[in-house]
């Protein structure tokens, strides 16, 4: 690939191997335990609850050490691949993003979350961007797909500018605290893009 049709700077860390993508802001690096107190912080927000299925409020103490813990053996395992979302220049954590794989399917379910001081400021679209573009380029997917509760139409619009399409509505497929909840469900094939005009925005991959 010439390094003129790459989103984000691609390492490689050792010996954990786990990848660290940088974009134009963003270092997108894998988590470590000394992120758990930051991450408890932003994550104990309950509009972010609110909006994802597996992040609780209050968040739990200890939470975020476990579920840091396990990340290197699921990278190893092939079962995800999880990002430290963090500012550039400060290094400061912003939020994590995702995929869960399905090696037999040759899929990725993408998820993402930012803080609350980071919203509206398009740096999920910047961070989901590299993340499709290192499935399609590094792992190699045929497809990534994501989902989103329909009363949080901010997360779908993430989607849309990373070229994803919306591929259907599932009605109360999910139970968000109690209450059964409408599902939109987005995806993108690798040839979808492949084609896509959003692809060759500078960069390099390494």
């Amino acid at each position: 690939m010439s390094q003129s049709q790459s989103t984000a700077e691609i390492l490689l860390n050792e010996p954990d191997t786990r990848p660290e993508l940088r974009t134009k802001r963003l270092c997108l690096r894998p988590f470590d335990l000394a992120d758990a107190p930051a991450m408890e912080a932003l994550a104990n927000h309950r509009q972010i609850a609110a909006n994802t299925l597996s992040i609780d409020f209050p968040y739990p103490d200890g939470q975020a050490r476990k579920w840091i813990a396990h990340q290197p053996e699921s990278w190893l395992l092939g079962k995800s691949v999880v990002f430290a979302i963090c500012d550039l220049e400060s290094e400061r954590l912003m939020g994590a993003i995702g995929m869960e794989i399905s090696e037999a399917n040759q899929s990725a379910e993408l998820g993402y979350w930012l803080g609350e001081p980071f919203w509206n400021c398009g740096f999920c679209t910047e961070a989901a961007r590299a993340v499709v573009e290192f499935g399609f380029e590094v792992l190699a997917l045929h497809k990534i797909h994501s989902q989103h509760m329909l009363r949080n139409p901010a997360s779908g619009r993430v989607l849309e500018k990373v070229g994803f399409r919306r591929e259907g509505l599932l009605r109360e497929h999910i139970r968000k605290w109690g209450v059964f909840e409408d599902v939109v469900v987005y995806g993108i094939l690798n040839r979808d893009y492949r084609q896509s005009r959003l692809r060759p925005i500078g960069g390099k991959i390494c």
